[in-house]
């Protein structure tokens, strides 16, 4: 059988079917379009060792004598004896293709099991794998996991890796790849705020904008594992597989089971070009929020402002509180309001109220709709916070119908069956019950049907601890009638939009954003962990998917004081909005928001459209990250949006020139600080400095070559301060 070959975007995908099985000999740059013959690959057979070439298959497998992790895992029950046919023999039964994406069948008969194998490479360079497997025995066969996994080429000697925790989401962890297993498990029942958004393997000293790296993304919102893996012969393995509880998946005869999607990116010039190839993907799709770039057919719409009232009354719901908050907002420019938290029945702090989804009558007594007439009236978007999955044991439905409570246990906790421990006096509701999953979409689906709402911040405060249903592992099953969920009410309701928000951070996952159009990245609205936060969520998700809100001037999760400069600068780089009480701001404050919210609008277009650029800077306190546009820029017009964020205080008493990658080379760029200027209230606190370098208050004009190569001397920034830069195409 010839080998099979995918390529675009530089990217090569080689498999060979030489052995009898499926094998990925080459995952990497573009090797053109003819190939060698493959036999000159052969390895040698070196002593104490099989007797044979060992393949790294699609599917390692331990009958081929691949001694890493193999990717199919399980059983046959015989006459109610577990573990035979333990070992699979999966050999190519076809493979076709149709332009860059192939099916390619491996079976074992004797053992009853056949995979199929789904690979597409994107036009941007993305990856997507997955595997199916179906039981073709007679008798059930348990199945223990069924991962998809990348080879990585020797010289990929470094991993990178994510982990975080609430409001501190998203940090990331080197280690050397050695021999062995790096695993990293995530039992949250949802994704977790330590969950790695991305696994990559890189050349030694892999940055931003150099080095070979290749990286993956497990596109699943429940209990998973990510791994690299590498074996005594030098062979490193990345990937990842959703992980089963006991018993969780038992296949009948002529029962499947599908992996959730693995999206793999390769890039020889560092971690922006893993990025490129992930938002070409977002943005790409059908059903992004926003049209690709010339594609007018297509549906979206600009990224609205948002205010979102947590931070700005919590539970103290009150009519004409809120509606004098819509006037402030409004008269600022805002787009979108939210009421959020605290509008159902019982619902005056967080231990009570969850699951009763009706509008509670003692804080509401002619409903929601007098608040929505007054946001919408001033030409704004109404949205509202939910939390569908979750429920109080003080709540009219927890003490209705027991039985819909998540336990460990077959008997429901009123007839004796143990719950699972409290996580901020909240419980699951069982959306495996059909019964109760048919309670919550019929509640949400009038809510939605019965006022003019364009938006749902839809929460999930809690991991899915001892998460069970009829007394058996249900995670899985739960997962996905989480997604049904979703799924049901946006067809029900295609013209709103749902926020994925988990206690921040703790459910961002390709699985999920399949059926929200943005995410939360963090409850932590701090200016200086938001800069963290959002440059490596910022890896996978492009910044119109993440949501970033100025907080108030102090801020709630830290206590830490930010000039509203650097709040707005760092919440600009994604889905602008506030998250604060924008009543007390007066005077020079007051519109200098009104500038931000004016500057969004106008860039918008060029941040949720362009290209990522995060410059190496060898000052680790300093930042400089931008977006550039995705086609040269005409002249007059914005080519080039770029923040220089100073961190914390620096070793040297000032920057020297910093270079600004990802501009054309041969172009030429008006160069100009933006925000602050002199006539910016927070412009002197910005700066450390008797005098600004020459080009700060003039501007400066260079081409792409000279400001990549030479750089610009750049101004001497006060700690947790920022400038933004614009670069305008002439």
């Amino acid at each position: 059988m010839d080998p099979l070959h995918l390529r675009t975007a530089g990217t090569s995908l080689v498999i060979s079917f030489n052995s009898g099985e499926a094998e990925i000999i080459h995952w990497g740059a573009d090797l053109g379009a003819a190939l060698p013959d493959l036999a000159i690959l052969g390895e040698p057979v070196p002593h104490s060792a099989v007797d044979a070439n060992v393949p790294a298959g699609l599917l390692p497998q331990a009958s081929s004598a691949w001694r890493g992790r193999p990717a199919l895992r399980g059983h046959r029950v015989l006459d109610g004896v577990s573990g035979f046919d333990f070992s699979v023999r999966l050999r190519v039964v076809t493979a076709s293709t149709a332009r860059n994406s192939a099916i390619i069948v491996q079976s074992d008969a004797g053992a009853g099991i056949t995979v199929r194998s789904f690979l597409t490479l994107h036009d941007g360079g993305l990856l997507e794998l997955r595997h199916s497997v179906t039981n073709d025995g007679t008798t059930p066969y348990q199945l223990d996991e069924l991962a998809t996994v990348l080879p990585v080429a020797p010289d990929a000697v470094e991993l990178l890796d994510l982990t975080g925790r609430w409001c501190r989401e998203n940090h990331p962890q080197r280690r050397s790849i050695q021999q062995g297993t790096w695993v990293r498990t995530g039992r949250h029942g949802r994704t977790g705020h330590d969950s790695s958004l991305l696994f990559a393997a890189g050349t030694e000293g892999f940055g931003n904008r150099h080095g070979k790296v290749w990286a993956t993304h497990l596109a699943w919102s429940g209990n998973h594992e990510q791994f690299a893996d590498s074996i005594g012969d030098g062979r490193t393995m990345i990937g990842g597989s959703e992980l089963l509880g006991p018993a969780e998946v038992i296949l009948q005869p002529g029962g499947s089971y599908t992996t959730p999607p693995l999206f793999a990116a390769y890039s020889g010039r560092g971690l922006d070009g893993i990025s490129e190839a992930f938002y070409s993907w977002f943005r790409s799709r059908p059903h992004h929020v926003l049209p690709a770039p010339g594609a007018a057919t297509q549906p979206g719409k600009p990224r609205p402002v948002v205010l979102n009232t947590w931070e700005a009354v919590y539970f103290d719901h009150d009519l004409n509180t809120l509606v004098e908050l819509a006037e402030s907002a409004a008269e600022l420019g805002v787009e979108r309001f939210v009421l959020d938290d605290g509008w159902f029945r019982g619902r005056r702090n967080d231990r009570a109220g969850l699951g009763d989804w009706y509008v509670d009558e003692s804080v509401w007594p002619a409903g929601l709709t007098p608040l929505v007439e007054a946001v919408t009236s001033r030409g704004m978007e109404f949205g509202l916070w939910v939390e569908p999955e979750m429920i109080n044991l003080d709540s009219d439905i927890a003490r209705a119908h027991p039985g819909w409570i998540v336990g460990p246990a077959v008997l429901s906790h009123k007839d004796g069956g143990r719950l699972p421990v409290e996580w901020r006096t909240q419980h699951v509701i069982d959306l495996v019950n059909p019964e109760a999953w048919q309670y919550i979409f019929d509640r949400i689906d009038s809510l939605l049907t019965q006022h003019n709402i364009s938006y749902l911040k839809w929460d999930q405060n809690r991991d899915l601890t001892e998460h069970g249903h009829a007394g058996r592992s249900s995670v899985h099953e739960q997962t996905l009638a989480a997604y049904r969920l979703f799924d049901e009410l946006r067809k029900a309701h295609p013209g709103v939009e749902i926020e994925s928000c988990s206690s921040g951070g703790a459910r961002v996952d390709l699985g999920i954003l399949e059926r929200t159009d943005r995410i939360w990245a963090s409850d932590c609205n701090d200016a200086l962990e938001r800069q963290s936060i959002q440059r490596w969520t910022g890896l996978v998700v492009p910044p119109e998917l993440v949501g970033g809100h100025v907080g108030p001037t102090t801020s709630h999760t830290t206590a830490r004081t930010h000039d509203l400069s650097f709040r707005a600068i760092t919440a600009l780089f994604g889905h602008f909005g506030m998250e604060w009480d924008v009543r007390e701001l007066q005077g020079e404050q007051r519109e200098e928001l009104k500038r931000f919210i004016a500057l969004y609008k106008e860039h918008r277009g060029l941040i949720h459209s362009g290209r990522m650029v995060r410059a190496d800077v060898p000052d680790e306190t300093l930042l400089l990250h931008g977006v550039v546009t995705p086609a040269p820029a005409d002249a007059g017009t914005t080519a080039a949006l770029f923040a220089l964020v100073s961190t914390r205080t620096a070793f040297a008493e000032q920057p020297g020139r910093i270079t600004v990658p990802g501009l054309e080379p041969d172009r030429t760029y008006q160069v100009d600080a933006i925000f602050p200027t002199p006539a910016d209230a927070d412009y002197a606190q910005n700066y450390t400095q008797v005098q600004p370098p020459a080009w700060l208050a003039d501007g400066a004009e260079a081409n792409g070559r000279f400001l990549a190569e030479v750089g610009l001397p750049m101004p001497i920034l006060n700690p947790e301060h920022a400038v933004l830069l614009r670069f305008t195409a002439l």
